[in-house]
Order: structure tokens, then C-alpha cells, then sequence
């Protein structure tokens, strides 16, 4: 085999900022936002065996379950398999007035500031033995607390560049008079109570201007609606109304029973926690559809390596190109790349072997213009 031919092998991962990517949980107190999170770090018992680690008290990695890479083990016998992973947040709940620092207000919007993507839970169940905040369950006033808190945190950013713009703009500069008009749009969207998101901005101004602010409204989200057991497969009148509120967000809403999926970890066998979904009704946990939902929210797919030594599935951006994804194994790869050989999923699983795959001249080298697909299988030559 060639020397520098890259065949699913130990190497050390690149400080890729793509490994970094995080989606937080946020909610109010009480809506089960730590019993989900403790639910994702069991998320090993739904993937195979495959470790759960904590960087930080409230900072997880997450396995993205994928039926393509236990597909790919059953076929190639490696010594060791290796999920795509995905980090998870667990902020703390916030509270009225939480952009003025009120409850632990600052830590939660810094902590959220530092995330690329929102899992945002909403209570949608009854149960008088779980005290809500407010009194009364209605995730549609919950939403709307969060959102205004978020919304005054940027508006109050939004001003103050708004400031220094402004001076700039006066002197006749174009540049800083297209940024003024850009920031001027989002301040009266957010002063309508509407999150960034959501405000029409021109793609330009929204690249060079908008997303430098780091704006919390502007990330992308997902809505959890936590139900009781009886609605996990159905979901209830509360799932209904938040589905109709967010219509316009273009974001994703989730039905999850976060306290029976809790259940459902606990279990010690595979084949009775699929009797326990079998009997609420569902095909798989909704955690695992949860988690692959937070990795699309994040702009992610996946490209797998396969070989004797491991099947690994590796994490890169949407639109990501070979040299980049290489790039993600180790820089040296992404540096002196010369060319990949790519093997379609599909195809691999056809023909059910490299080396059958290659036989049937299904194998494609792709230079560095080519922009990965997800689900490929792919060996890198490269040169140091």
C-alpha cells in the first residue's frame, strides 16, 4: 500500500473548529431540560457501545447514531468502530428579566452566546407534581419569555454597534452607511418582538454584518416539545399550538417524553428497550432522532473510512471539499493532499467490499475541487 495513503488508521485529530461545534439546551426552569441532557449521555445505550464522555459539568459528547456505520462494521470486521459525536450544553434555566442579569441571567446568555445552534425545550405536559414556574402549563408563553429575553439581549449588542456606525456612516463612508441601514432592519425587527432568524435581511449584508455580532436570535433552533408518555408517538394540543406558532420560523419541531426516554436508558438489554418503544409506539428512541436532528441543525454530515484497523464516521460542514475533509482527520492530510479515492455508501454496500467495489469499477478519484457527499467512503493520498 502506498505510504501515504490514509486507510482508516490511528491519526490524530486537527483543532478543526468543525469539533467544536455545539448545540445548547434552553428552557425555563422545570420543563426538562437536565433530564434530557442526562438522557443524551446515555445516549451509548441506543448506539452500540460506544463511550460517553463530559469535557465540563454541563458540556457532553454525544454519539450520532447511524445505521450506516454499524452497516459498514458488519462488513468489514474492524478492531474498533467510532461514532461522528456532537456537543450538547446543558445552560442553566432562565428566568424573567434574565437579560438584565436577573436569576443566573449573565452566565446563561454567555453560555448560549457560545453555542452555534438552540435546542430550545418547551413543557408540554401536564402534571401537578412538577411545579411550573409561572403557575401554569402554556409552552406558547414559555417560547415567548425566552424569545423576549434572547431578543432584548440582542437588541441591547445591536445598539451599541449601532453607536459606532453611525459615526462612521456620518462621515460619508458607503461601507459603514450599507451597515447602518443592515443593523437599523434587525433593530426594528427585534423592537417587533421578531428574533433575527427570522428578519429579512440581503444575504450580503447578513454575512458581512449580521452574523459577526454573534446575535443568540440568529441561531438556528430546534423546538423539544417534552410530552408525557401517552403523546410520545402523537404528540398532544400543546405540540399542535407551538407547531402553528413557529410555522413562519422555519425551524424543526421534536415530540420527546424526555422522562420516559430517561426510562428507556435504564434498561439493561437492547431488546427491552425495544419492547418499551414498541409499546409507546415507536420505531426508535427520540433521542437518537434528536440528536441527528441537532447535527443537521448545525449544517453537519458525515463521511466514513474503512478499514481493518477502524470504521470511523468523521464530522464536516455541508459543502465541505476533499482536501477540507481531510483536513479533519489531520492538517498534514489537507496540506499535501493530492487526490481521493471516494466509494459511494450505497455502492459499498452493494458490492459489499473495496475491493468488489473496485472490481466493478465503481471506485472515483476526485481532486480537490470535489465537494463531499454525505455518506462517502473515502481514502485520502496525500504528501508531506
Amino acid at each position: 500500500m502506498h505510504p501515504n495513503y490514509q486507510n482508516g488508521l490511528e491519526q490524530p485529530i486537527s483543532d478543526n473548529k468543525v469539533n467544536k461545534m455545539k448545540a445548547g439546551i434552553v428552557g425555563l426552569p422545570n420543563v426538562g431540560k437536565s433530564t434530557l441532557f442526562n438522557c443524551l449521555s446515555n445516549a451509548k445505550a441506543q448506539s452500540a457501545n460506544f463511550p460517553f464522555c463530559t469535557i465540563e459539568p454541563n458540556i457532553g459528547v454525544v454519539n450520532v447514531p447511524d445505521a450506516r456505520l454499524q452497516k459498514l462494521e458488519a462488513l468489514v470486521s474492524p478492531e474498533r468502530v467510532l461514532p461522528a459525536t456532537v456537543e450538547i450544553v446543558d445552560i442553566a434555566g432562565l428566568v424573567k428579566g434574565a437579560s438584565k442579569g436577573e436569576g443566573l441571567g449573565n452566565q446563561f446568555l454567555g453560555n448560549i452566546r457560545e453555542t452555534d445552534a438552540i435546542l430550545h425545550v418547551l413543557r408540554c405536559f401536564d402534571n401537578d407534581n412538577i411545579v411550573h414556574v409561572d403557575g401554569k402549563i402554556d409552552p406558547l408563553r414559555d417560547k415567548e419569555t425566552i424569545d423576549m429575553e434572547l431578543q432584548l439581549k440582542d437588541l441591547e449588542t445591536v445598539e451599541k454597534k449601532l453607536e459606532k456606525v453611525k459615526r462612521a456612516a456620518k462621515t460619508g463612508n458607503k461601507e459603514a452607511q450599507k451597515e447602518e441601514a443592515a443593523l437599523l432592519k434587525v433593530k426594528e425587527g427585534l423592537e417587533r418582538g421578531i428574533s433575527v432568524r427570522a428578519i429579512e435581511v440581503d444575504k450580503e449584508s447578513r454575512t458581512d454584518f449580521i452574523k459577526p455580532l454573534q446575535l443568540i436570535t440568529d441561531k438556528p433552533v430546534l423546538y423539544v416539545c417534552n410530552v408525557d408518555e401517552d403523546s410520545a408517538a402523537t404528540g398532544n394540543d400543546y405540540v399542535k399550538k407551538v407547531q402553528a406558532s413557529v410555522s413562519d420560523e422555519n425551524a424543526e419541531v421534536i415530540v420527546l417524553a424526555v422522562g420516559t426516554e430517561a426510562d428507556i436508558t435504564e434498561l439493561e438489554t437492547y431488546e427491552e428497550r425495544q419492547m418499551f418503544l414498541e409499546d409507546l409506539g415507536l420505531t426508535e428512541p427520540g433521542s437518537a432522532k434528536l440528536i441527528r436532528a441537532a447535527y443537521k441543525l448545525l449544517n453537519l454530515e458525515t463521511y466514513f473510512t474503512a478499514g481493518v484497523k477502524e470504521v470511523r464516521a468523521w464530522t464536516i460542514p455541508i459543502g465541505a471539499t476533499a482536501p477540507q475533509a481531510a483536513g479533519v482527520i489531520h492538517t498534514d492530510f489537507e496540506k499535501g493532499f493530492i487526490r481521493a479515492e471516494v466509494i459511494g455508501y450505497d455502492d459499498y454496500v452493494t458490492y459489499g467490499s473495496e475491493a468488489k467495489v473496485k472490481e466493478a469499477g465503481k471506485m472515483r478519484v476526485e481532486g480537490k475541487e470535489y465537494v463531499v457527499k454525505d455518506g462517502d467512503v473515502m481514502h485520502f493520498r496525500f504528501n508531506v
